[in-house]
C-alpha cells in the first residue's frame, strides 16, 4: 500500500473569529492510500491548542510508512498512533479505501441504517455586537446558528444575534473564554433568549468548578472530551460531549466515543475544524445519531473542494461517493 500525504491551505471567507484568536485560512493535511487499485482519502486539522503541528503530523505519518505500506487496517492503527489529527486523515482514508474496496458504503460498513441529510448550525464569528448582528441578518432563514462567544462582555453580542435571528435555534461555544463567575452571570440571559447549548464554557483545567452545578442551559465538553478517556471527567458535569475526529483520532474512535457516551446518559454533538467536505464526509456518520451537529467548515471558506458535500440553507446533504465513502 502506497502513502502519499500534503499540505493544504484554504482562504476563509473573510476572518474567522474566536475567544482564543483569529485566522484567514486554514491549513489541513490531505492522506491518500492506494493499494494498487484504489485510492482512499482522508482530511485532518493539526490543531496548536492540543500541542500539535503540520509538522509533526507529518513526521508521524513518515515514522508509520514502512508499517502502512504493508497494509496496515483501521483497527491497528489504533494502538500505533495516539489520537491526533495524522491518525485522523490515515483512519479516513483506511475507511474509504475499506468501502471502495468492498464496494460497500461505509456507513453500512460502520453498522449503520443508512445515512441521512442533517440540519447543521452556521456559525457567527465572535465580533463586536453590530457586526456580529449583521453576520446574523444575513444567515437568519438558516434553521441553527451557533454563535463565537467567550469574553466577560458577551450579553450585548448575543442579545444582538436573538434580535436580528429571532426564528433561528441558538447554541453558543464560550470556547475555553469564561470563568466560572461570567457563566454564573450570563446563563441566565441565554435561557431568557432561548439558547439550547452552551459549549466549552470554562478553560478545560477549570471543570472542577461544574461538579455539582445545575446548568440553567445545559453545557456540552469539546476540549474537555478528547476521546473515551476523557469520559470519567466529563460525567457529571456537562450534559453533552461533542465529537471532533481530530480529537478522537479519526472515525474508528469517534464512533466508540459516541457509543460509550450514550452508555454514560451522556448526549451528543458532532463538530469539526475549519476544513473542507472531505474533512465532514466522514463526521456525517458520527452525525447520525446526535442531536446537535456543527459541520459547517466548507461553508466558512472561500471555496470548497471538487466534489464537495452539498448544503442547502443549513440541510447538508449525504456526501457523494466520487467524495469519500
Amino acid at each position: 500500500m502506497k502513502l502519499e500525504y500534503a499540505q493544504e491551505t484554504w482562504p476563509v471567507a473573510g476572518v474567522f473569529r474566536i475567544s482564543r484568536g483569529e485566522v484567514t485560512s486554514s491549513t489541513v493535511l490531505t492522506v491518500e492510500l492506494t493499494d494498487g487499485d484504489w485510492t482512499g482519502r482522508g482530511e485532518a486539522s493539526p490543531e496548536g491548542h492540543f500541542g500539535e503541528s503540520m509538522q509533526n503530523s507529518m513526521n508521524q505519518l513518515d515514522a508509520l510508512r514502512p508499517r502502512l505500506e504493508a497494509n496496515l487496517d483501521h483497527e491497528e492503527l489504533q494502538s500505533l498512533l495516539p489520537a491526533c489529527a495524522a491518525r485522523n486523515a490515515l483512519d479516513c482514508a483506511l475507511w474509504d479505501l475499506e468501502a471502495k474496496k468492498n464496494d460497500q458504503p461505509a456507513w453500512r460498513l460502520a453498522g449503520l441504517d443508512g445515512i441521512e441529510e442533517t440540519t447543521t448550525a452556521f456559525t457567527i464569528s465572535l465580533d463586536e455586537p453590530e457586526a456580529m448582528a449583521a453576520q446574523a441578518a444575513t444567515v437568519a432563514d438558516r434553521p441553527l446558528l451557533k454563535v463565537k462567544l467567550g469574553t466577560s462582555e458577551d450579553g450585548p453580542r448575543i442579545s444582538a444575534v436573538r434580535a436580528a435571528a429571532p426564528q433561528a435555534r441558538l447554541i453558543v461555544d464560550g470556547n475555553e473564554g469564561w470563568s466560572f463567575d461570567d457563566l454564573k452571570v450570563i446563563a441566565p440571559l441565554l435561557t431568557d433568549l432561548a439558547v439550547e447549548l452552551i459549549e466549552q464554557p470554562l478553560p478545560a483545567a477549570a471543570d472542577d468548578d461544574l461538579e455539582g452545578w445545575q446548568s440553567p442551559v445545559p453545557l456540552a465538553a469539546d476540549e474537555s472530551c478528547l476521546h473515551r478517556g476523557s469520559l470519567d471527567a466529563v460525567s457529571g458535569r456537562y450534559d453533552f460531549v461533542n465529537i471532533k475526529l481530530d480529537k478522537t483520532g479519526g472515525l474508528t474512535e469517534a464512533l466508540a466515543l459516541g457509543a460509550a457516551a450514550r452508555s454514560r446518559g451522556l448526549r451528543l454533538m458532532v463538530g469539526c475544524m475549519l476544513g473542507t467536505s472531505l474533512a465532514m464526509a466522514p463526521a456525517m456518520l458520527v452525525a447520525q445519531s446526535c442531536e446537535f451537529v456543527d459541520l459547517d467548515g466548507p461553508l466558512l471558506l472561500a471555496q470548497d473542494r471538487v466534489p464537495c458535500i452539498r448544503y442547502d440553507c443549513g440541510v447538508m446533504l449525504p456526501p457523494p461517493r466520487e467524495l469519500w465513502g
